[in-house]
C-alpha cells in the first residue's frame, strides 16, 4: 500500500517519519538500505553511479537534478531516476523533501531561482507520481489528502483563494454552488441533476469533476503548501541558526544548480553549423542590421515596437539564452541570471541607451514603456525587474524577420549576410561564430 507521504511529505505521517531521523549529521552518511531500494527499482539505470544516491543528501539534491534534467535535456533518460517512482522510497524521499526545504530556506532568499526550483520540482514529481499510480491507489490517496486539507461539508471557494490568486487554479476550473465547491458525486447529482435532460448527471459529473479535478486540486494545493512551508522555515530562521548539515546541503545545492544551468545554457546554432556557442558578452558587431539600426535610434512612429518588442527580446535572449529556438522547454531569465545582475547591468542599460537615442527620446514622453519592457522580460507590470514578480508575464521570444518586415519595415535593411536567415537571433549566432573565428569577438560589451 502506498503511504500518503509519497505524495504529501507535509502530512502528519510525513512529519512522524522526519522525527525518526536520529541526527541531521546522518544525511551525509552512506545508507545501504536507500542504495538497495534505488538499484532494485524497476528500470533503474545502475551502470552510471552518478545517478545512484548513496546518502539522503544525494537523494535531496537529485530531486532538483531530475527536474532540471527533465526540463532541459533533449536526451533525458527516465531510467536514470526511476527510483523516484518506486513507492518503497517514500520514507527516505519524505526526509529528502524536508531537508531540501530547510536548505533552500536557509541559504536562499524568497523568490530565488533555488526556491522556485524546489517548488516546481516537487509539483512535477507529484504530477508524475499521480500518473503512474494504479487508479485505486490514486483515488484513495487523493481522497485522503483532500480530507486532510478540506472540510468536505461545504467547501467555500475562498479556501482556495491563494491558488486562484497565484493562477494555479482558475475559478472556471471549479464547479460552484452558492460559493461552495462541489466535488462529491452524490452532491453534484442532487444539486444539478434536474439541470440535465439529455444526459446523465453522473456522466456530466465525470466530465466536469471526476477524478481529474480532484487530482488537480490536490497537486496545486501541495505545491502551494510547499511554498508556505519554505516561508515558514524562513520565519523561524530569523530567531534560530540553521544546522551546519543544512547549511552544507544548501551550499552543495547552489553549486549543483549553477553547474547544471551553465551546462544547459550552451546551445547549437541552426543545424549545428556554427559549433557549440556559450552564453557570453554581447558582441555589437554581430548584431543584424535591424538591431543595429534600433540601437542607433528610431524616429517617432516606430519607437515603441522597436524598443519594447524587438530590441528587448533580442538583447535578453542574445545575452542569456541564444539557443531558445532549439530548446524544448520554457526558460525564465532567472534560470540563467539568478540574481539579475546581467539583466540590470548589461541588458537594460543597452535597451535604455537605444531608447534615449530615439527621436524624441522614448522615455521623455512615454515613461510607461519601462514597465512594458519589464513585462516583456517576464517580470510583470513593474518599472524594474524583481525576482518576486517573475512569471507574472511571459519572457517574449525575438520577432521573426517576417514580422519585422511587416511591422517595422524601416529597420529592415538587409545585407548579404541576411540570406537564408529567418530570425535576428540566428543572424547574431552566425556572425558571432564568424567573428570568433577571425578573433573579432574581442570587441564585445565587456570592453
Amino acid at each position: 500500500m502506498v503511504i500518503v507521504s509519497y505524495l504529501n511529505p507535509l502530512s502528519s505521517e510525513g512529519q512522524n517519519i522526519v522525527r525518526g531521523l536520529s541526527s541531521l549529521d546522518d544525511i551525509f552518511a552512506p545508507n545501504d538500505d536507500l542504495i538497495d531500494i534505488v538499484i532494485h527499482s524497476p528500470r533503474q539505470t545502475i551502470s552510471n553511479q552518478e545517478y545512484v544516491p548513496e546518502t539522503l543528501a544525494d537523494l535531496a539534491i537529485n530531486r532538483i537534478k531530475w527536474y532540471i534534467d527533465k526540463k532541459n535535456n533533449k536526451d533525458f533518460n527516465p531510467s536514470n531516476y526511476a527510483y523516484f517512482f518506486n513507492e518503497e522510497i517514500a520514507e527516505y524521499d519524505t526526509i529528502a523533501f524536508h531537508i531540501l526545504a530547510q536548505a533552500v530556506a536557509s541559504q536562499f532568499r524568497a523568490g530565488s531561482r533555488e526556491i522556485k526550483l524546489f517548488v516546481e520540482s516537487y509539483g512535477l514529481l507529484v504530477e508524475d507520481r499521480l500518473i503512474r499510480l494504479l487508479e485505486t491507489e490514486k483515488r484513495e490517496l487523493v481522497e485522503e489528502i483532500l480530507g486532510d486539507f478540506l472540510v468536505q461539508d461545504g467547501i467555500e471557494w475562498a479556501f482556495l483563494k491563494d491558488l486562484v490568486a497565484s493562477k494555479r487554479i482558475s475559478l472556471t476550473d471549479l464547479v460552484l454552488d452558492n460559493g461552495k465547491i462541489v466535488l462529491d458525486r452524490e452532491e453534484f447529482v442532487y444539486t444539478f441533476g434536474d439541470e440535465f435532460t439529455d444526459r446523465s448527471p453522473e456522466r456530466i459529473y465525470d466530465i466536469l469533476i471526476g477524478d481529474g479535478l480532484k487530482e488537480m486540486i490536490v497537486s496545486k494545493l501541495l505545491i502551494q503548501k510547499s511554498e508556505e512551508y519554505v516561508a515558514h522555515i524562513q520565519d523561524m530562521l530569523r530567531t534560530i541558526e540553521p544546522h551546519p548539515a543544512i547549511v552544507r546541503l544548501g551550499e552543495m545545492l547552489g553549486e549543483t544548480i549553477t553547474e547544471l544551468m551553465t551546462k544547459y545554457s550552451s546551445f547549437y546554432a541552426a543545424g549545428g553549423a556554427y559549433g557549440n556557442m556559450e552564453i557570453g558578452k554581447l558582441v555589437r558587431e554581430a548584431f543584424p542590421p535591424c538591431i543595429a539600426n534600433t540601437v542607433e535610434g528610431v524616429s517617432s512612429g516606430g519607437r515603441n515596437d522597436a524598443i519594447v518588442l524587438l530590441l528587448t527580446s533580442f538583447v535578453s535572449y542574445a545575452r542569456l539564452y541564444p539557443g531558445i529556438f532549439g530548446a524544448d522547454a520554457s526558460v525564465k531569465v532567472s534560470d540563467i541570471d539568478s540574481n539579475l545582475n546581467i539583466t540590470m547591468n548589461e541588458i537594460l542599460p543597452l535597451i535604455y541607451e537605444a531608447a534615449d537615442n530615439c527621436t524624441p527620446p522614448l522615455f521623455e514622453d512615454q515613461p510607461q514603456e519601462k514597465i512594458n519592457i519589464t513585462s516583456k522580460l517576464g517580470f510583470g507590470m513593474h518599472e524594474t525587474p524583481e525576482l518576486e514578480h517573475e512569471g507574472e508575464t511571459k519572457w517574449y521570444t525575438p520577432m521573426s524577420c517576417e514580422k519585422i518586415k511587416m511591422h517595422l519595415p524601416q529597420l529592415c535593411k538587409e545585407n548579404k549576410d541576411c540570406a537564408k536567415i529567418n530570425n535576428p537571433l540566428s543572424y547574431y549566432s552566425r556572425m558571432r561564430w564568424i567573428l570568433s573565428k577571425k578573433g573579432g569577438e574581442s570587441k564585445s560589451e565587456e570592453e
